[in-house]
């Protein structure tokens, strides 16, 4: 049997309300509409079954046992419809109850944490996963839609046709180096000085990786490196034990303050990273994602009057 296409899931809903109240009127009150529309979905959904549902007594509708057994069904069905509906949204991201965000493990010193305050007080039933890496491997698990936005290094390996940004501020790059290095407290640090020192650096993926790259080739040479770590903390505790010196952005000064010290670089080594947060262009419209870029802009609002 072919479902007639008079049946439809709105005429269910009016006749589930109609159900409930008892009463054209009240059923035509919840649903804001009118009496006789609410007796036409019911009379046309009786020609779309095939059956009555209704005995007519004058004006009024007393329901057959047809009507309780639709009922019954209706109720589950639209419950089935619903959450289909919400199932099938959050499959592709939109409006789902959780919010994935990627970002750089250095932005969880302090962007973050206010990126997330903000957001929780815009949608306070909204849980929020920070999932933390590279540029290369947010942006990657960005377009697999395995997070809903990534905060990162708006360079070049997130330039991507299907994505959007929005800036957020610009960070120096700084030596890190340990707090009682001859470095520790100079104004300035050229860079040729330290060329025979040892480095830790990023693994490659990470921005500030890159970035250590342009600027010991724009310094000419290429560092010692002893070793590479997968996160900045990682790397900052070598520096603090005297393992080795790095490129760090400023971003993280408050870590270690005491036992790491950041030292601008000479003018013509200075570079700058700029963070924005990234997004998809087919999830612009998604009302999680929406809240994230008002808290974004606000707060490059902030860091542009500071």
């Amino acid at each position: 049997m072919l479902i007639d296409e008079e049946l439809t899931l709105k005429k269910l809903e009016v006749f589930l309300a109609f159900m409930r109240t008892g009463n054209l009127a009240r059923a035509a009150a919840e649903l804001q509409t009118s009496n006789v529309s609410v007796h036409r979905a019911i009379h046309s959904l009786e020609s779309a079954l095939r059956c009555p549902l209704f005995k007519h007594e004058g004006r009024n509708l007393t329901p057959l046992e047809s009507a309780y057994v639709l009922e019954e069904r209706a109720q589950k069905l639209i419950q089935d419809v619903l959450e289909s509906v919400r199932l099938t949204r959050e499959a592709a991201g939109f409006s789902a109850e959780r919010f994935k965000l990627g970002s750089l493990y250095s932005l969880t010193v302090k962007t973050v944490p206010q990126l997330i305050m903000g957001l929780k007080i815009r949608r306070s039933e909204l849980n929020i996963d920070l999932i933390l890496g590279s540029n290369i491997d947010l942006l990657y698990k960005l377009k697999n839609m395995e997070v809903d936005a990534i905060l990162v290094s708006l360079d070049d390996s997130v330039n991507d046709p299907d994505c959007e940004q929005i800036p957020l501020f610009s960070d120096d790059i700084f030596l890190a180096t340990p707090a009682d290095s001859p470095f520790a407290q100079r104004a300035e640090v050229d860079l040729a000085e330290v060329r025979d020192e040892t480095f830790i650096t990023l693994t490659q993926g990470f921005a500030t990786h890159q970035d250590g790259i342009r600027v010991f080739k724009q310094a000419g040479f290429e560092p010692k490196v002893a070793m590479q770590v997968n996160d900045i903390f990682t790397l900052l505790s070598m520096v603090s034990s005297g393992v080795g010196y790095a490129l760090l952005p400023g971003r993280i000064a408050a870590v270690y303050e005491n036992r790491v010290k950041l030292i601008p670089l000479q003018e013509k080594y200075r570079l700058q990273q700029h963070i924005g947060v990234v997004f998809l262009k087919a999830k612009e419209r998604d009302p999680n994602l929406l809240a994230l870029l008002a808290e974004c802009r606000m707060y490059a609002n902030r860091q542009a009057t500071q």
